[in-house]
This record gives C-alpha cells, sequence and structure tokens, in this order.
C-alpha cells in the first residue's frame, strides 16, 4: 500500500522503531540509521523483530562525516522518524528545520511520552507514567486493587506508535497533494488521554464513573477475568443483557435473584467473589469448551504461544514462527494483498553500501 514510500528511522526504543515497522508492513522503504559502534565493541548480533522488513545504514551521528551522510539520506526521504527527547535530534543538526529546509515535503516524525512542549517534556517516563498521568490507566484493575495494565500496549503501542502512523500517513497525503510536509508531535499522554473519548462519550451510561469500582469497566463481576483450578485465567466481559442472561444460564445461576440484578453496584463485589469460587473449581479449557461458539463473551487468556494454536487465530494465520521466532503478522489486512510471510531483519548496517550506491545515484553521496 505504501510502495514508492521512503522513511528514514533514527534506531531508538518502543514505539518509534515499532510506527516504523508498521509502515514497513504496509510496504514503505525503511531505512534506518543505526549507530555504528566504535572499533572493538561487541558486535549485535542479534535482529530486532522490529527491523523486520527495513534496510540498514549503519553511522555514528557524533561524526561529522556520517551527519552529512544523514543529510543526504534524509533530503531523499518522504518521512523520517525520531524517538529522542525533544532537542536531541537539533543538537544534531538534524532538527525538523534543517531536514525540511533540504526537503519541503518531508514528514519529519517525532515520537515521545510528554511530548514536544510542556512542562515535563524534558524529563523521563515510561508507558505507566503516561497512561497514569493522561487518565488512561484509571480504570485499569478491579476495585480495591492498583491498577494494572499490560506493559507497554496501552501507552507505547496504543497512544504513541498507532499514533504516529496516523500522523504519518497524513501528512504524507497532504505533502503528496501540496508538495509542503509538516511536523508530527506524536506524544504518548495525548495519544492515550484521545483514546478514552470513546468512554468520556457516554456521561450518562455509567461507562466511565470517576469513582473507582463503581463504573461499568472496574467494578462488575461480569467484566473481569478469574482464576482457574490449573492456575489460568479466563475473560469474562458481558456488557449486554442478552449476553448476560445467556452467561448466568450456562453458569446455573439463571433462577438466582441477585445475579439477575445485572447492574446493581451494590452486588457486584459479592456476585464477582461466589463467580470467582465457581471458576476455580475447574480449569481453565473447561471453560473455553464451555462457552465457546456461544455469545457469552467469555474466553480464555492465552499466552502468545498457545494463541498461535488457537483456532480462530490460526485460521488467520495471525502468528508466524517461520524464522524460529514468534511474531504476528501486519494488521490490518487488504483485499488485494498476497499472502504474508516475515521478512527478515538486517544485520546492522547490511545495506550500507547499497544505500551509498543510491546515494551516489542521486548524487547526494558523501565524499566521507
Amino acid at each position: 500500500m505504501l510502495e514508492g514510500i521512503r522513511i528514514v528511522e533514527i534506531e531508538g526504543l518502543g514505539p518509534a522503531p515499532f510506527a516504523a515497522m508498521m509502515l514497513a508492513d504496509l510496504g514503505a522503504d525503511v531505512v534506518t540509521i543505526h549507530r555504528r559502534e566504535p572499533a572493538g565493541a561487541p558486535v549485535h548480533a542479534e535482529r530486532n523483530l522490529l527491523d523486520r522488513g527495513k534496510r540498514s545504514i549503519a553511522l555514528d551521528l557524533k561524526q561529522p562525516e556520517d551527519i552529512e551522510t544523514a543529510r543526504q539520506l534524509i533530503a531523499t526521504a518522504d518521512g523520517l522518524i525520531e524517538g529522542f527527547r525533544p532537542g536531541v535530534m537539533e543538537r544534531l543538526g538534524l532538527g525538523p528545520r534543517e531536514c525540511r529546509a533540504a526537503n519541503p515535503r518531508l514528514v519529519y516524525g517525532r515520537m515521545t511520552g510528554w511530548g514536544q512542549e510542556g512542562p515535563r517534556a524534558q524529563v523521563a517516563g515510561h508507558d505507566l507514567n503516561y497512561i497514569a498521568t493522561s487518565g488512561a490507566l484509571w480504570y485499569a484493575s478491579p476495585p480495591g486493587e492498583p491498577p494494572v495494565t499490560p506493559p507497554t500496549l496501552v501507552g507505547d503501542i496504543g497512544g504513541g506508535a498507532l499514533y504516529l502512523v496516523v500522523g504519518m500517513l497524513a501528512g504524507l497525503l497532504r505533502a503528496r497533494a501540496t508538495g509542503e510536509g509538516t511536523v508530527v508531535d506524536a506524544a504518548i499522554v495525548d495519544g492515550s488521554a484521545h483514546m478514552m473519548n470513546l468512554l468520556m462519550s457516554l456521561p450518562d451510561s455509567g461507562l466511565a464513573s470517576m469513582r473507582r469500582g463503581q463504573s461499568l469497566l472496574d467494578g462488575p463481576h461480569w467484566s473481569r477475568t478469574y482464576r482457574t483450578s490449573d492456575d489460568g485465567f479466563v475473560s469474562v466481559q458481558c456488557l449486554e443483557p442478552k449476553f448476560y442472561r445467556l452467561f448466568i444460564e450456562i453458569m446455573g445461576l439463571a433462577e438466582d435473584g441477585d445475579f439477575a440484578r445485572q447492574f446493581d453496584p451494590a452486588l457486584w463485589p459479592g456476585l464477582g467473589e461466589r463467580l470467582a469460587a465457581l471458576f476455580a473449581a475447574k480449569p481453565r479449557d473447561h471453560w473455553a469448551a464451555l462457552f465457546d461458539g456461544t455469545d457469552c463473551c467469555v474466553a480464555p487468556v492465552l499466552d502468545p504461544q498457545e494463541a498461535a494454536q488457537d483456532g480462530h487465530m490460526a485460521a488467520r494465520a495471525v502468528w508466524h514462527a517461520d524464522d524460529g521466532r514468534l511474531q504476528a503478522a501486519p494488521a490490518p489486512r487488504f483485499s488485494d494483498a498476497p499472502a504474508w510471510t516475515p521478512p527478515p531483519s538486517p544485520a546492522r548496517g547490511e545495506h550500507d553500501a547499497q544505500i551509498r550506491a543510491e546515494l551516489a545515484a542521486t548524487g547526494k553521496a558523501s565524499d566521507g
């Protein structure tokens, strides 16, 4: 879908390389500028999964000749992705002003936790801190327990990488139409707060009460996970009354008056304890088989290796282990896309000669 688009990625951690991987998955030519290690430094033998489908050139951005090579490469690009603290790229002489002066159509993507401006812009932080501040962590546990969230998924990926990808694509569309690029300020606090609009859009529904344990997200017995007898877990989230009725029927609780009062917050803690005792009496796979194919909105909690063996996930060929490591296929899917197999991840600097030859052919090669 993005064939003919070139993205230059400055090596970083977390959401920035994930966003660049997504663009590579979509067909963009992503050239990663990896750090060139000094002579005698340990060799990076392991190839990074997030580099799949990319090309690599190794540069030392403390060296003037390598900075010049980076400038020349960026001048050939449609987009750039970097994930440093604000000001780092400017100090290298590779900030938006310099790069867009040489390449006005460039879409310059910046990935941070706190954003390019604001009181905390220069403060360290991680995924959990950003979503705690944005409001996105508030509902992430049953009542009475500290909020917990899956590492990196809500902040780094949901509020960060995916918003950077959307911003890059929007910028690329405008640049294609007008020749004018832009700077994308993708901040995890912004994106994760923006995702909360789904919940904030229904103020009278009870979906997102400001009191923990009183909303339809973190309080009900029918919206949580339960431990099973074999120390597995099952997820239950049967919000709609018709699905809930089917759930309590299968659980043998349809005649219980308390369970019939689905939306009574005063009953939720006690009913949750009763369900916990029931689920704890049987192994996870018993419950998975019992609810499989029903509309009860119950599913086992699987680790990634188990997920790869799940019938639905396998039918959609979501997980792959073709090269010996488990990885998920690109998403979303396109009707005219060929069957996907995992592309290789490059070794650090694997494409140095190829990329320098391309720069030479376009008259942008550095003498260094």
